[in-house]
């Protein structure tokens, strides 16, 4: 077993992702306007999992995209993105069983503020938890829905082993939340969050890290990622970004499986699109690198974890990160 270590995050580890800078948090709440709000459940035996909330200021009516890298998954509220363009609610992620609870609870608490509505898009994505929580309890409440969105706050969200990530792996590790960012030249911000359960093995910087202790979990399992940026893109464009930021996980070694839900939402909350199309090459960019440590991050600040049925999984040794990172 690995000796134990404090979180941290990829850039304090000596992992710096790309060229562009990151914003003062590195976090998707660099976004002006955008909060993160969570509620973990970790009983210390059975229950690992949680809800994750990402809830811009004035969610109505923004500039939104889906893009489906593997459709093994559950995301509630796609189709009308796809649709029209746009989304109409905070987007909450959680596991995949408690997907439908937690769609219902947020759609009660969109109706609690707008007594006259009466057709509302709740966007809910999961990944699945079920190796180290017993995801068959389906343990969300209304209760720990809500907590998750009177919660958010513009600070830098917990990462690792909180919210929807409580108990998810990725590349052979411990894995869960992570978040970054990256300011462009034109003044936009760009931020990612994301919840990292998939297959593959971890490289960083191109330096393979394979798990050794990573026995009886099924490939795939799935990857969340979620996209806000400030700048004026209208959903086309959107829709491009979201392509990229999918892409972005083989950056960090995903083998794509087939049993994998692998999906992007990307999001603007400027409603006036007009975005010059020549200047897309610098936000692929800043969301290439800031999925990438999103992804990293999410894997580095997560502790190891025994769940359910006495199932384990080791979070990466900080030594060997730190060790790819100078082989450049």
């Amino acid at each position: 077993m690995p000796p134990s270590q404090p979180p941290a995050r990829a850039r304090d580890l000596g992992v710096l992702i790309g060229t562009l800078p990151t914003g003062p948090l590195n976090a998707i709440t660099d976004v002006p306007g955008v909060r993160v709000g969570q509620t973990t459940i970790d009983d210390g035996a059975d229950l690992h999992t949680g809800v994750t909330a990402i809830v811009p200021a004035d969610y109505r009516g923004l500039p939104a995209a889906v893009a489906v890298g593997n459709g093994y998954g559950k995301l509630v509220g796609s189709t009308q993105v796809d649709e029209l363009g746009v989304i109409e609610t905070p987007i909450l992620l959680t596991g995949t069983l408690s997907v439908f609870r937690v769609a219902d609870a947020l759609l009660t608490w969109l109706l609690d503020r707008d007594p006259a509505a009466t057709s509302l898009n709740p966007v809910v994505g999961e990944t699945n938890d079920g190796f180290l929580s017993d995801i068959r309890r389906r343990p969300i409440t209304p209760e720990h829905v809500v907590a998750a969105l009177d919660s958010a706050s513009a600070d830098l969200p917990a990462e690792g082993c909180a919210g929807a990530g409580t108990g998810t792996c990725a590349l052979g590790f411990k894995a869960g939340i992570g978040t970054a960012s990256r300011r462009l030249s034109n003044g936009g911000v760009l931020g990612v969050l994301v919840q990292a359960n998939f297959s593959g093995t971890l490289t960083v910087l191109g330096t393979p890290i394979p798990a050794t202790e990573a026995v009886g979990e099924p490939g795939g399992n799935s990857c969340m990622i979620v996209v806000a940026t400030d700048l004026p893109l209208d959903a086309r464009q959107l829709g491009r970004v979201a392509r990229r930021a999918v892409f972005a996980m083989g950056r960090v070694g995903s083998d794509f499986a087939p049993g994998s839900g692998d999906y992007a939402i990307a999001f603007s909350t400027t409603r006036s699109a007009a975005f010059d199309e020549g200047e897309l090459r610098g936000v692929f960019q800043a969301t290439t690198e800031a999925v990438e440590e999103a992804l990293l991050n999410s894997l580095t600040a997560a502790h190891s974890v025994t769940g359910y049925q006495g199932h384990t999984r080791y979070a990466v040794p900080h030594h060997l990160v730190t060790a790819a990172s100078t082989q450049l």
